[in-house]
């Protein structure tokens, strides 16, 4: 694998991270917050990423991308309680 693409695999696994760890954050402070709190979000996101008209450059697409897949991860866990 060349370097040119390992800073963007290295881009997408640190903002997933990132992301993850944020989500795990807030469901264990907000005990309010469900997974059909998180589903609207994701929808959003979802919107925001086909909405790229103006063209939002690769490290904004990597980062939406990385939280998208945040919140598909923890919308499954949840599932699965």
């Amino acid at each position: 694998m060349g370097s040119s693409v390992d800073w963007q695999e290295t881009a997408y696994r640190e903002n997933y991270e990132k992301e993850l760890l944020g989500l795990r954050r807030r469901l264990a402070s907000d005990l309010s917050c469900t997974a059909d709190d998180l589903k609207g979000t994701l929808k959003n996101l979802y919107i925001m990423d086909g909405a790229d008209w103006g063209g939002r450059g690769e490290v904004q697409s990597i980062s939406l991308a990385a939280a998208i897949a945040a919140y598909e991860t923890i919308i499954e866990e949840l599932k699965n309680l």
